[in-house]
C-alpha cells in the first residue's frame, strides 16, 4: 500500500512538472486618467534588476507600443523609419507579480520622437507601455471602474457577475465587437476601454444628426473628446445619441465623436468584420467589465449610479507636446460665440487656478478645467514670450442649459 502511494505521488509530481498549475489571479490598483486604465508594470532589466513603469490597458489595440526610454533600458535594438521606430518586444512583463510572456508578439512599436522629447509612448499620458488585446485575450480580465481595480487570471478561473452577452472576438488579434442596435437597426460596436470616448461611423453619425436635429451636438473636441491633440480635433463633430442597445445594456444620452473616414476604414479593416464604431471607457465608468475571451462573453456588472458631468468644462482644445507643455489648438463655440475669446490658436496653457500644467497628464488638465457651469477658473497662457492672466467660465457643453426643459433640447 505504501509503495502504491509513493508511485501515485511520483506520477502526480511528474504530471505537475509537465503541466504546472495555473498561476493565481492578480488584482492591482488602477489610475483612471482621461478615462483610460493605467496600472503599474514591472520590467526585468538586463542586469537582473527590476524597473517599474506605468502601463495603459488598451484592449482596443492589438499592437504593442513602448517608449524609447524603455527600449533603451531593456537594451533592445531600435530601428527607425520615416514615421515610426520599432524594436523586438521585451521577453516578458509582470503585473502584480504575474509574469506575462510576450513571445507571441513579433515587434514593439516606438513613437518617432526627437531625442529631447519626453519619455512617454503616448501623447498626454505618463504610460510607457500598453497592454494590447493580443496579450489580454490569453486571460480572464476584469476591469472594475468604480473600484479602480484591474484583475488578470488564467482563462476559465474568474467568476464573473452581472449581465452577460455573447461577443465576436477576432481570432488573430483579440479585438471585441458587441452586437448592438441603434434606431432598431443592427450594428457591431467595438468594446474599447482604451478610448476616452465613443466614436461612430461618419455616415451613420451624419444620418442620425440629420434625422434628429434636436439632439445636442457641437463642434470641437473638448473634455473626453480631446483624445490626443490632433490638428483636426477643433473641427471634430460631437453629438449625444438618445439611446443605443449595446449587448445587454441600454445606453442613453450617449456622447459620441464622428470617426474620420480614414480612421474608420483602418478601424474596420483591423476589426475584420463590419463595424459601426466603438464604445469607449467614459460610458463604462459605473461598471465592472468582465472579459471572458475563452467563452466569447462579456459581463457588465453595475457598481454605482452616477452621472459624470464630463462636458462641464472650459472650452479649450489642447495638444500635449513632447516636452510636457500644452498648446491650445482652438476654442469651442458656445451659443454661437467663442467660449474663451481671449485665447488664440498656438497659445500655451501654463496654469489653471495657480497650478502649473506643464508636466502633468492631459487627463489631469481636464480635471482642472472642469467644474460647475458658471464657475470661473483663472488661466495663465503664454503668447510670444508674454504671459496673459484672465478668468474663463466653465460652460455646459453638449447638453441643455442648467434648468432647461429637456424635452426641448437646445444645441450647444
Amino acid at each position: 500500500m505504501k509503495f502504491q502511494y509513493l508511485v501515485i505521488l511520483a506520477l502526480t509530481a511528474a504530471a505537475l512538472a509537465q503541466n504546472p498549475p495555473p498561476a493565481k489571479s492578480v488584482t492591482v490598483p488602477v489610475t483612471l486618467d482621461h478615462n483610460r486604465v493605467v496600472i503599474d508594470v514591472d520590467l526585468t532589466l538586463p542586469d537582473g534588476t527590476t524597473q517599474r513603469i506605468r502601463g495603459w490597458v488598451d484592449n482596443g489595440n492589438p499592437d504593442l507600443y513602448l517608449s524609447r526610454r524603455v527600449a533603451t533600458l531593456l537594451g533592445l535594438n531600435v530601428t527607425c523609419g520615416e514615421k515610426e521606430c520599432s524594436s523586438p518586444p521585451p521577453r516578458e512583463i509582470a503585473i502584480g507579480g504575474l509574469k506575462i510572456s510576450l513571445n507571441t508578439i513579433k515587434v514593439a512599436k516606438i513613437p518617432l520622437r526627437p531625442p529631447t522629447a519626453a519619455a512617454v509612448a503616448f501623447a498626454g499620458m505618463n504610460a510607457e507601455i500598453n497592454i494590447p488585446s493580443t496579450l489580454l485575450r490569453n486571460y480572464d480580465v476584469l476591469i472594475n471602474f468604480p473600484g479602480h481595480e484591474f484583475t488578470l487570471a488564467p482563462p476559465g478561473t474568474l467568476k464573473f457577475n452581472g449581465s452577460k452577452t455573447k461577443v465576436l472576438v477576432n481570432s488573430e488579434n483579440g479585438l471585441v465587437q458587441i452586437p448592438s442596435q441603434i434606431e432598431r437597426k443592427k450594428y457591431n460596436l467595438a468594446l474599447d476601454v482604451g478610448a476616452s470616448i465613443s466614436l461612430l461611423d461618419p455616415e451613420l453619425f451624419d444620418n442620425l444628426a440629420a434625422a434628429h436635429p434636436a439632439w445636442p451636438h457641437m463642434t470641437g473636441a473638448v473634455g473626453p473628446a480631446n483624445m490626443w491633440g490632433f490638428d483636426s480635433e477643433p473641427q471634430w463633430k460631437l453629438m449625444r445619441i438618445d439611446r443605443i442597445q449595446y449587448g445587454p445594456l441600454f445606453l442613453t444620452n450617449l456622447p459620441v465623436v464622428e470617426f474620420t473616414k480614414d480612421w474608420m476604414a483602418f478601424f474596420e479593416k483591423r476589426a475584420g468584420i463590419p463595424t459601426a464604431g466603438l464604445i469607449g471607457a467614459d460610458v463604462l465608468a459605473n461598471y465592472r467589465v468582465g472579459l471572458d475571451y475563452a467563452h466569447f462573453t462579456v459581463y457588465f456588472d453595475i457598481g454605482r449610479l452616477f452621472n459624470f458631468p464630463e462636458f462641464d468644462v472650459i472650452g479649450l482644445i489642447l495638444r500635449p507636446e513632447d516636452d510636457y507643455r500644452f498648446t491650445i489648438l482652438g476654442v469651442a463655440d458656445y451659443d454661437g460665440k467663442p467660449s474663451v475669446p481671449v485665447v488664440q490658436p498656438g497659445d500655451q496653457l501654463l496654469a489653471v487656478d495657480g497650478i502649473a500644467v506643464p508636466g502633468i497628464t492631459l487627463g489631469q488638465v481636464w480635471l482642472m478645467l472642469g467644474g460647475e457651469p458658471g464657475k470661473e477658473r483663472r488661466l495663465i497662457i503664454g503668447r510670444d514670450g508674454k504671459q496673459i492672466n484672465f478668468a474663463a467660465t466653465v460652460q455646459h457643453f453638449l447638453g441643455e442649459a442648467p434648468g432647461e426643459d429637456t424635452s426641448n433640447k437646445k444645441k450647444r
